[in-house]
């Protein structure tokens, strides 16, 4: 690899691990409603923006989602008062919002409406007011996220001549309608769950958005090892760093233990040491590690007991992960099915005669 590439990589490389430790250190140093929602953000802003976002641009993305996801709050009585055509309403939502990343819209917003259409409908369905604080908690986390993307861009800048990341291929409408489909049937069970708890629950609904995210590029001959080897390798590492932070308890420990395992991960990501496994797989593990760790922290300040909340959180993960692979080998063995027959149809039609 050439000096001035790995240069910029790794350049890259430090600015998702600093933007992640430093949103996580400040969410959870000003006590955001929901703390992981902003470093969660970060990372998919951080690794998907290769600029910094302007003032404008900023503002317009954080109206966007919060003027999108507050139609959460108008399924919430659908779901409380007619539960079947508001599951199929947030079905529907999911649908749309992941084909409109996969046909060429703003993969980002896709993501934050998807989080925020299944987390505030199913706040609405306990409690009204803890759904209008999730709405708060997602337009802070997105406003600090975008903050914390100025920053590094400011400390770690993009070089001018630096090439831009490659632009995703477009598929094709029938596939795109295929894996926005996928996509939305991985989110929707975790979305049904939450729903008898929706306090509670919040982590596995951005878990499930992570996975419906990365199976829109997973195929299914890697859904296992993609799908599943991320998120136990993001629950070990929460275990490794729960222990490490254990020595010292403080925020800027907590600073500086998210900023070694982000740049683990992140010199895996853009390939600055070698790695078998896909962006996908690194980008997963790092959000699955952001979660749990930010729970464990919750639950520990909260007076529960950690490790049995972290075990119940782990294998809820755990399930909604081979959840995603088996809708990913079944719709993949359905679409190849079709066709096969489509094909075999095409073979056996009459020819015109001459």
């Amino acid at each position: 690899m050439a000096a001035r590439q790995r240069e910029l990589l790794g350049r890259r490389a430090l600015r998702l691990a600093f933007g992640t430790a430093l949103c996580l250190a400040v969410s959870f140093g000003i006590d955001l409603p929901v703390p992981i929602i902003a470093p969660v953000f970060a990372v998919f802003l951080i690794a998907s923006v290769p600029r910094p976002l302007s003032l404008k641009a900023g503002l317009g993305l954080v109206l966007v989602v919060a003027l999108t996801t507050g139609s959460g709050l108008l399924l919430a009585p659908l779901l409380r008062y007619y539960f079947m055509a508001g599951v199929l309403c947030v079905g529907l939502g999911l649908f749309l919002a992941f084909r409109h990343g996969l046909q060429g819209g703003n993969n980002l917003v896709a993501t934050f409406l998807a989080a925020g259409l299944t987390m505030i409908s199913a706040a609405g369905t306990a409690d009204m007011q803890l759904a209008l604080t999730v709405v708060g908690a997602l337009v802070k986390g997105l406003l600090l996220a975008v903050l914390v993307l100025g920053i590094v861009h400011a400390i770690f800048p993009e070089p001018l001549a630096a090439s831009r990341p490659p632009v995703r291929a477009v598929p094709a409408a029938a596939e795109a309608t295929r894996l926005a489909l996928r996509a939305a049937l991985v989110v929707l069970p975790a979305f049904l769950l939450a729903l008898a708890d929706p306090s509670s629950y919040m982590p596995i609904i951005m878990k499930s958005v992570s996975l419906g995210r990365q199976t829109c590029t997973t195929t299914a001959r890697s859904a296992a090892r993609e799908l599943l080897g991320s998120t136990l390798l993001g629950g070990a590492m929460a275990i490794v760093f729960w222990f490490a932070l254990k020595w010292f308890v403080h925020l800027w420990m907590f600073f500086l233990w998210m900023l070694l395992f982000g740049l683990l991960v992140a010199r895996r990501l853009y390939r600055l040491v070698p790695s078998r496994s896909t962006p996908s797989f690194w980008l997963n593990s790092l959000v699955t590690l952001v979660i749990l760790l930010g729970q464990s922290v919750q639950d520990s300040v909260a007076g529960k007991d950690v490790y049995t909340a972290f075990i119940v959180r782990m294998g809820l993960f755990i399930a909604v992960t081979l959840y995603a692979c088996l809708m990913v080998q079944l719709l993949d063995a359905g679409s190849r099915l079709r066709k096969a027959g489509t094909h075999a149809r095409a073979r056996d039609a009459p020819q015109p005669s001459g």
